[in-house]
């Protein structure tokens, strides 16, 4: 049977989610851990990646995955912290995923430890907590496949993943006039119209997916979350490569031409990590390329 793509890279933004990142705490346990997790993730339920570390603690290479974001010659602070394992919890109701949470995290332990847990959520019909809408220029249909998921090879029918959470400053935000809020975007909250004439710095200027060579599109997944009184973007993309992630990631630090992104303005990434989001092969997720 061919490997198909975890479903969930694909399907709509749920209602509600958790991305959990761990932390290798005893590599030798690890392939029974990855073993039971193999068994345990439907790729809908849960979206499953695995980081570099793992990769290596196997002693095997994936072509194409590093640990994280790195921009030589960026303006801003791109942190990275690379992940051993990355999970996207995705559901209706946040107590179900919490315990489903729970029964992960006992089921991967002693191998995997924990590290960080973003509770997510859909807001407002796919906006972000600014009001703006999120992934507006997504592929759609056969072009969202040709865009995140790998066509052939080995690695034929999986994913790599750029993961980042965003941390709004909300009162900054606030204190901006609206069309300089519009112009950070380069669309207009109301109706979500781009802006003939945005600035150089607005997003949707550095990051146009069709400007770059090759072209750089991404599947956005990402979801507003929140703790307390803080919250901001959990920034989720999908690729066949880490190519269109890092690629508008340079753009958008400024390290290309000195512009830095609007947005940096009254948001930041707090953490960053890739990971490879195995295919699936009879409903199960493929890890052959890491030899179990």
């Amino acid at each position: 049977m061919n490997q198909t793509p975890q479903p969930g890279i694909l399907a709509d933004i749920p209602a509600q989610a958790r991305y959990i990142n761990f932390q290798i705490a005893q590599a030798d346990d690890l392939p029974r851990a990855l073993r039971a997790l193999r068994d345990a993730v439907d790729g809908e339920a849960v979206v499953a990646g695995l980081g570099l570390s793992v990769c290596e603690a196997l002693g095997r290479e994936l072509p194409g995955l590093t640990a994280g974001p790195v921009v030589p010659g960026s303006l801003v602070d791109l942190p990275c912290q690379p992940v051993a394992l990355w999970l996207w919890l995705r559901g209706e109701d946040r107590g179900e995923l919490l315990h489903r949470e729970r029964q992960l995290v006992h089921l991967l332990a002693p191998a995997f430890e924990r590290e960080h847990s973003v509770e997510a959520f859909r807001h407002d019909t796919g906006r972000d907590l600014t009001g703006y809408e999120d992934g507006t220029e997504n592929p759609k249909g056969d072009d969202a496949v040709a865009a995140a998921i790998v066509a052939e090879g080995p690695l034929a029918g999986s994913s790599f993943v750029g993961v980042q959470q965003w941390l709004h400053d909300f009162d900054a935000f606030e204190r901006m006039p609206g069309s300089e809020q519009d112009d950070s975007f380069g669309r207009r909250r109301s109706d979500n119209e781009e802006l003939e004439d945005a600035p150089e710095s607005a997003h949707v200027k550095r990051t146009a997916q069709e400007d770059f060579d090759p072209e750089a599109f991404i599947l956005r997944r990402g979801m507003p979350w929140i703790a307390g009184n803080r919250g901001g973007q959990m920034f989720a993309a999908f690729g066949r490569s880490l190519y269109a992630f890092e690629i508008q990631l340079v753009r958008m630090s400024g390290a290309e031409d000195g512009i830095v992104d609007a947005l940096f303005r009254f948001t930041r990434p707090l953490n960053g990590a890739y990971a490879w989001c195995p295919a699936l092969r009879d409903g199960r997720l493929d890890l052959s390329p890491l030899g179990l």
